[in-house]
């Protein structure tokens, strides 16, 4: 089988090529190294694979590759390159989110219209559903995204249902709460605070602390986005969720069980487009990808921890 996997060097991206080397499947991916954190610690989420005779990583925007060479003979495109993040999505760099999040995915997908494929899974996110009155989120309620980051994401949904409707393209459409876990980008809350508190630094929280996240751990949204490509229905949406909805105050408490220390924390206003709270109905989710989460977030938090640790102390040997 070949895959091709966009956004390989994220966090998310990283983890699937690895499974599914495993799985024996030759990986092309593909990543454009965006500058919106560090190249280097894209570059480290790789160094598993980089020596894999399997693994070939193309770099370059999906809008600027020749895709009919890249994607040539693939069974399997996983759509996960996006650019990321709520916050920054306002003002002059949403022109980025459009390019990277909406022209990119229609390009992709202008490009598999003609391809035998058996699946495309597209990566989107709990950020299309906006605040909304009910809980859980169920995939057929009413989309209305609080942030432009949210609205790009929904563009790429759209897209993808366009293209399956007119095209018969192959397109399955993820929802991802909260994921974290080892090689978490370092914008993201829980990198944040295990950052803060491994540094000894104040964590600023935006918020009063009550807002609740359904956190998914990595290894669940790998197997999910595996699960979606044999399993899911062309057409389909599927919330991908922990089950581990709990408030931020909560979270932070779990955080001061794995890590021991003390936790400064300072508490600012909620940020503009930041959802007050999540939660997942994975209902679809289990019946047709026979999906239940296995990591709690306790252990989940434990193996990012380490994993930071063991990264905090590399960078202090050099």
């Amino acid at each position: 089988m070949k895959s091709v996997v966009t956004g390989v060097a994220g966090f998310i991206g990283s983890h699937l090529a690895e499974e599914l080397l495993e799985m024996g499947h030759q990986v092309v991916g593909i990543d454009a190294f965006t500058e919106f954190y560090p190249r280097q610690m894209k570059e480290s989420n790789l160094f598993t694979i980089q020596n894999n005779n399997k693994f070939r990583l193309i770099e370059g925007r999906l809008q600027d590759l020749n895709l009919e060479r890249v994607l040539s003979g693939a069974d399997y495109i996983f759509h996960l390159a996006a650019q990321a993040g709520v916050r920054t999505s306002w003002g002059e760099s949403f022109s980025d989110y459009v390019d990277n999040n909406i022209i990119a995915t229609q390009v992709l997908l202008e490009s598999s219209k003609k391809l035998h494929l058996k699946k495309l899974v597209y990566a989107s996110s709990s950020s299309v559903y906006g605040d909304v009155d009910e809980l859980p989120m169920s995939e057929d309620m009413r989309l209305c995204p609080i942030s432009p980051y949210g609205v790009t994401k929904l563009a790429g949904e759209r897209l993808s249902s366009v293209y399956h409707k007119s095209y018969r393209v192959p397109v399955v459409i993820l929802r991802y709460f909260t994921v974290y876990g080892p090689r978490q980008r370092p914008d993201m809350a829980f990198y944040r605070f295990l950052r803060a508190a491994i540094d000894g630094d104040t964590m600023v929280i935006y918020g009063d602390g009550s807002q609740t996240r359904d956190f998914t751990y990595v290894s669940d949204a790998v197997r999910a986005t595996l699960a979606a490509a044999e399993q899911g229905k062309p057409g389909r949406v599927y919330n991908i969720g922990g089950g581990n909805r709990i408030s931020l105050k909560n979270a932070l408490a779990v955080i001061k069980r794995v890590s021991g220390e003390k936790l400064k924390v300072k508490w600012d206003d909620f940020h503009r487009g930041d959802m007050r709270h999540t939660y997942a109905d994975t209902t679809r989710a289990q019946r047709e990808l026979n999906f239940a989460p296995q990591v709690d977030l306790e252990a989940g938090l434990k193996q990012q921890y380490q994993w930071m640790l063991s990264d905090f102390k590399g960078i202090e040997g050099d």
